[in-house]
């Protein structure tokens, strides 16, 4: 595995390689959003630290420690566990490397108990953190860390992604779930699904309702509510399969299916938001003329018919409420069922 799989990141390649060259730091914390390339960075660092040994990527080697949450969080005695093994000398290579993914879910308990180790570290360990979001770190934690940043992708890179993963995509298709991606290579593979697609066109169709003859805003809701509903039991289909074979207790296996399913849940509630504004920017952009700025390019026709200079205002307020329902989600714990419906509540007084 190498740096060469990670697709863009150039400023996050760029330090790694450094550390590699000039020898690395004790800890790094490799930042940004889900599905551009994190994990795989920090995997192939850790290949290129035990001597490139293909061990690593089925991550069976030795020397490798991988840390990951049980539940919705890493809670402190998973750490203990690490930090016991983290004062064992090296079994094979020259280090010891660590790896805690989703850091950003460590309670406070076990983020004190990381700490110690941060502060400490024994000489041949190296720890890299990855996390999706720093805020919920504290900062004594990411002052301990060298910061390797990641960025969405370009519009260009998930594209490519796209055609290779399904060439016989038509164009505009290929171009619309790309820049509906917003730089995920994650949220593209789930669009290329057929029943993400069938749940992405019930989307749409929701998102027009708004401004349709007939509206129920409790119908348009629970649209968004068992689409979610529908990924997180696809999610927890998945975690079940990966779990067969696994030596785990019946509560850590619990424990990572629910993890999975909700947090599956919850990404489809905010991918689909972001998909919600961006239609209705797209109504926007088709009654000022601007059809080359269109997300949803396969989507052109409907767009055209109804992005009229009559609903340009109300397109423009629709989609802010959006936005600002798209970041209480982020915020607060929300009711998806009473969300949505006042949200669309409040879209079809936009557009009245």
């Amino acid at each position: 595995m190498s740096f060469d799989s990670v697709r863009e990141q150039e400023e996050a390649k760029r330090l790694l390689r450094a550390a590699l060259t000039e020898g690395p730091a004790h800890a790094y914390l490799f930042h940004g959003p889900a599905g551009v390339g994190k994990r795989a960075a920090a995997l192939a660092f850790a290949s290129e630290l035990l001597g490139g040994d293909p061990r690593v990527e089925r991550r069976s080697h030795p020397d490798l420690y991988v840390l990951e949450p049980l539940g919705d969080q890493i809670r402190i005695d998973a750490v203990r566990e690490m930090r016991r093994d983290l004062h064992m000398r090296p079994f094979e290579a020259q280090r010891r490397v660590y790896l805690v993914f989703a850091a950003h879910l460590l309670n406070d308990e076990a983020a004190d108990a990381l700490l110690k180790d941060l502060e400490e570290p024994p000489p041949y360990a190296v720890i890299a953190l990855v996390a999706d979001e720093v805020g919920p770190l504290p900062e004594t934690i990411r002052s301990r860390c060298q910061a390797v940043p990641f960025r969405r992708l370009s519009e260009r890179a998930v594209r490519e992604h796209v055609a290779a993963n399904a060439p016989e995509l038509p164009d505009a298709e290929a171009t619309a779930i790309a820049r509906v991606a917003s730089g995920r290579l994650d949220r593209a593979e789930r669009l290329l699904d057929p029943a993400s697609a069938k749940r992405r066109a019930a989307l749409l169709e929701a998102a027009r309702s708004v401004y349709a003859a007939e509206f129920d805003p409790s119908a348009a809701a629970r649209t968004l509510v068992e689409a979610s509903k529908q990924r997180a039991a696809e999610a927890k289909e998945r975690e079940e399969s990966a779990l067969e074979g696994l030596d785990l207790t019946a509560r850590e296996a619990e424990q990572r299916v629910r993890r999975a399913a909700r947090g599956a849940e919850r990404e489809e509630l905010l991918a689909s938001l972001e998909e919600l504004a961006s239609w209705y920017r797209d109504l926007v952009a088709a009654a000022a003329g601007a059809e080359k700025a269109l997300v949803h390019v396969d989507r052109a026709d409907e767009l055209r018919e109804d992005g009229s200079l009559e609903r340009l205002e109300g397109a423009q307020l629709a989609a802010e409420l959006v936005r600002e329902t798209w970041r209480r989600f982020e915020e607060f714990q929300l009711s998806p069922a009473l969300a949505f419906e006042a949200l669309f509540v409040q879209l079809r007084r936009a557009f009245a």
